[in-house]
């Protein structure tokens, strides 16, 4: 089993940055990806970043140029570097992991930290 927990979180005025954490245990061998993930304005979870353990990347439209996914496969963390914070940012973040099992793959999800983007 893969837990995954966040922090980092917090209020920052526009044009900010923060730093997000998310500290996986447990099974770590079996994770596959790490990403972060925010609502949509459908509410479904949106993809922020994401970073495979061979070092794949991939960033929403929205966040290219300004945030950075960077992972460190030794202490089983994923981080996200969020610069140029705008107000839409405004939202929780919420790692997630996708875990090898068994031949098929699962996700597992922290349990979100909130980031405001307000002056």
């Amino acid at each position: 089993q893969v837990q995954l927990v966040e922090s980092g979180g917090g209020l920052v005025q526009p044009g900010g940055s923060l730093r997000l954490s998310c500290a996986a245990t447990g099974d770590i061998f079996s994770i596959a990806a790490m990403a972060w993930y925010r609502p949509g304005p459908g509410k479904q979870r949106e993809l922020v970043a994401a970073i495979t353990t061979g070092g794949n990347i991939n960033y929403a439209d929205s966040v290219k140029g300004r945030f950075t996914i960077s992972r460190d496969n030794a202490k089983s963390t994923a981080n996200l570097q969020m610069n140029g914070l705008k107000p839409e940012d405004t939202a929780v973040y919420y790692c997630n992991a996708v875990v090898l099992v068994e031949g098929t793959t699962r996700d597992v999800w922290g349990q979100g930290t909130q980031v405001t983007v307000s002056s």
